[in-house]
């Protein structure tokens, strides 16, 4: 990537079917932009599709695993010959997204719980972190965590409780801002950025969801992911330069294949 990395899109589903119609002229875009991709799995199939656009794309990463809306799919026979065959690949820095969702319940609990435990011990035997999605399921979502005892991962998109918050940097984890922090109504996520430590804090867009203000409604982009890393420098009173680049040293430093990558 000419110029070098100015962010991560630490968490961006730009396999998703919403950008069949410009996915490439995204990618150049953020790239043009510096920003470098994680590209997340959320289902099997989509695994495959993050692995091919990491290894089509300069500067893309993915993870790889089945989030908690398709968990009956993570307990088939072959995903997990699947999913730790796509863990040997260079180009695969993470398990993810998995994790848990008691707000829409679209698989029945146990499933989730269940396809998140395997999830997390198929990351454990590959050494590699997890990209953890958990709505409406803290106390879950932590007793899960330590039950397995793979603690090296990240909080996508966070919306949780202050005790949810304090229990995962207890944990070592590390906590992903995304646009919501840019919202009207995101002041209390805002109070929660300037208590992070520095050193945990990763971006993301979450595209084609959740895009930031003055973008609100609409599919988010990659290079969207500027207006959140932004709002973190400002409403911690941070030079905006360093925390950029505080920002992709810890992406780097959590998804520790990205540095082999380059």
């Amino acid at each position: 990537m000419r110029g070098g990395v100015t962010l991560y899109d630490s968490h961006c589903h730009l396999q998703d079917p919403a950008f069949d119609l410009d996915r490439d002229d995204l990618y150049r875009s953020a790239a043009q932009a510096g920003i470098a991709l994680i590209i997340p799995g959320y289902s099997l199939a989509s695994s495959d599709a993050a692995v091919a656009l990491a290894h089509r794309y300069r500067g893309a990463a993915a993870a790889v695993g089945v989030h908690p809306h398709e968990a009956l799919e993570a307990l088939t026979n072959d995903a997990g010959p699947r999913l730790t065959t796509l863990l040997s690949d260079p180009k695969v820095v993470a398990v993810g997204e998995i994790g848990l969702d008691y707000y829409r319940d679209l698989a029945p609990r146990e499933v989730q719980r269940e396809a998140f435990r395997r999830q997390l011990r198929w990351a454990r035997a590959a050494g590699l972190p997890v990209s953890v999605h958990s709505r409406d399921a803290e106390q879950d979502t932590l007793g899960i965590l330590e039950e397995v005892g793979h603690l090296r991962g990240v909080l996508h998109c966070f919306s949780g409780s202050d005790r949810f918050l304090d229990a995962l940097l207890d944990f070592g984890f590390y906590i992903s801002v995304a646009g919501p922090v840019t919202f009207r109504n995101g002041e209390q996520l805002r109070e929660q950025v300037k208590r992070m430590p520095a050193e945990r804090i990763l971006v993301e867009t979450d595209a084609p969801y959740m895009a930031p203000h003055p973008h609100r409604g609409h599919k988010n982009r990659p290079e969207w992911v500027v207006y959140t890393a932004e709002m973190v420098a400002d409403v911690r009173g941070e030079d905006r330069k360093k925390v950029f680049a505080c920002l992709v040293s810890n992406t780097k430093r959590l998804f520790w294949r990205l540095e082999r990558g380059e």
